[in-house]
């Protein structure tokens, strides 16, 4: 039992405690929010990660660092960023293997979408056949034609099985009665990247934004979009709708901090995140690399997470993955 004064010193803790942790929230951030990308340096997820926080972070009185924890498919960035205290000084990158890979495949102990609190979804972007240059195709319709005459030939690079891309030349195959020769890259595109420029692929998938840089440079070409939107930045690369058929796969960014993390610090980083986007640096630079921008709240993102779990685990299922 409790004597009536070590019960006035427990109020007394309990009162400072919530005071305490009121005017954290409300002084927050007391130090560098430190944005955590799951994936190496260099390809389209962490491109946007820094860009949107380098502005964010001048509505805020602190600065936001990034740093790359690639690994486990995204989970060992991610768990550290969950397993981090839940203050909102720790800030993790969500992209379709943190959504979709993962929790199908429960690989990872200890990763789970509920040790997460969504702060905002930032992008959304179609997945994209491009060439290389070595391969001497330059069209949807070549393509499909090499892959017939060559059953098997066709090197087609993707992210690891169970990953958005994979599934996307998964489901092409079936459509387009083809037969590529899928190859696998843990990590960012930007190893499929090196690929198409070495002649080691003559295509692979991801997002016409991943691989903006050797499109730019002449060194790899887009030839198919995975939508029914046509991309308005790469107006040449034609709607795989466009061509008679239905298919739309892709990414996006999510940004997300631990469960626990007070509503309030949320708010504030969700506010700034929200004026970065809105700016016009951001849409600009967004356009020039061919991304979409696909604003949801933090209220919003998580019945959308939800859907596309519903929606792509029941393909998933009939594809037999």
């Amino acid at each position: 039992m409790f004597t009536k004064s070590l019960r006035n010193k427990v109020t007394l803790a309990l009162g400072a405690c919530i005071i305490g942790a009121s005017a954290a929230a409300a002084d927050f951030p007391m130090r560098d929010v430190r944005l955590i990308v799951p994936w190496p340096a260099g390809g389209g997820a962490d491109a946007i990660s820094r860009k949107i926080s380098n502005i964010a972070e001048q509505d805020l009185p602190k600065s936001i660092y990034v740093e790359n924890i690639a690994g486990a498919v995204t989970a060992t960035g991610l768990i550290q960023m969950t397993n981090a205290r839940p203050d909102g000084h720790t800030v993790g990158v969500l992209t379709y293997d943190s959504v979709i890979t993962l929790p199908r495949g429960q690989m990872v102990p200890g990763y789970s979408l509920d040790n997460m609190k969504p702060i905002a979804r930032i992008t959304s972007e179609a997945d994209a056949i491009v060439v290389s240059k070595h391969s001497g195709i330059n069209s949807f319709e070549e393509l499909i034609e090499a892959a017939k005459a060559n059953p098997g030939q066709i090197r087609l690079g993707v992210a690891p099985k169970g990953s958005g891309p994979y599934l996307s030349a998964i489901q092409l195959e079936k459509l387009l009665d083809v037969d590529f020769n899928v190859i696998t890259y843990a990590g960012s595109s930007a190893a499929e990247a090196e690929a198409l420029l070495s002649g080691e692929l003559d295509a692979a998938i991801s997002s016409l934004g991943d691989f903006s840089g050797i499109i730019e440079s002449g060194d790899a070409k887009g030839v198919i979009e995975l939508t029914s939107v046509q991309n308005l930045t790469y107006t040449d690369v034609p709607t795989i709708s466009s061509k008679g058929y239905d298919l739309q796969t892709g990414s996006f960014i999510v940004l997300a901090a631990p469960a626990n993390t007070p509503d309030e610090a949320v708010a504030t980083l969700e506010a700034a995140f929200k004026t970065a986007y809105d700016s016009a640096e951001f849409q600009d630079w967004l356009a020039q690399v061919g991304v979409t921008p696909d604003w949801l709240s933090s209220d919003e993102v998580p019945v959308w997470i939800d859907d596309l779990q519903t929606r792509t685990f029941s393909l998933m299922d009939e594809l037999g993955l």
